[in-house]
């Protein structure tokens, strides 16, 4: 599991002897925090809505929902909302269907969280990928934030593939399958790289902002 900043510490402490460039990264932009949610209903319609959206701006949406859903997103209360109270959350029409038919699923009992927590990565994926809106970025989101598994390499995340980039002083952003080979080496705590990464390339993006604005000074 990657629950707490000591789990991380010490999955990355195994890894840098294995590879210098994990121990680079941790030099320049410093160890990642945990950011495990808790497995749930919420935690996944949250990552539906911050797919494809800045940080600043999910947060702002799961927060308008939590507010027009009395302060605690359930499966009924997102039915009792519809698709008019999510759109009013933020939520794009794609969205809020994805997200009430996910609703739907848990009302029917077609979709099992605690059924969730004893199966195995691949059999999580499985599950959540068959279900519309949920694709494997998605799963993949839930499964380290939601559920705390240890390794999961979201190689679809854009700022993953730049970050492995940057690492490996690559002319080119890597595609998911090369992302994929790239990672093989961290295995079985690539959760904690991706963290590491995520972190790496927000160091790397500050330390170019802060460039060009004393450029134009």
């Amino acid at each position: 599991m990657v629950k707490s900043a000591e789990e991380i510490k010490q999955h990355l402490g195994v890894l840098r002897r294995r590879d210098k460039r994990i121990g680079e990264a941790i030099i320049f932009a410093g160890l990642p925090e945990p950011r495990v949610i808790g497995p749930g209903f919420p935690t996944l319609i949250r990552t539906i809505a911050t797919q494809q959206v800045s940080t600043a701006a999910g947060l702002s949406i799961w927060n308008k929902l939590k507010r027009n859903a009395g302060g605690r997103v359930t499966a009924p209360g997102l039915l009792k909302l519809g698709e008019s109270g999510l759109r009013e959350s933020g939520f794009s029409g794609q969205k809020a269907r994805y997200a009430l038919g996910l609703a739907e699923a848990v009302a029917a009992r077609t979709l099992n969280f605690k059924a969730l927590e004893r199966a195995d990565d691949d059999s999580v994926r499985a599950t959540l990928t068959a279900f519309k809106g949920v694709g494997t970025w998605t799963a993949d989101i839930y499964l380290m934030f939601g559920m705390g598994r240890p390794d999961v390499w979201p190689v679809g995340d854009l700022a993953l593939q730049v970050a492995a980039q940057l690492l490996h002083g690559l002319d080119e952003k890597p595609s998911a399958k090369d992302l994929m080979a790239l990672g093989e080496i961290w295995r079985p705590y690539r959760s904690s790289v991706s963290l590491l990464l995520w972190r790496y390339y927000g160091a790397h993006m500050a330390a170019r902002s802060a460039k060009t604005a004393a450029k134009a000074k």
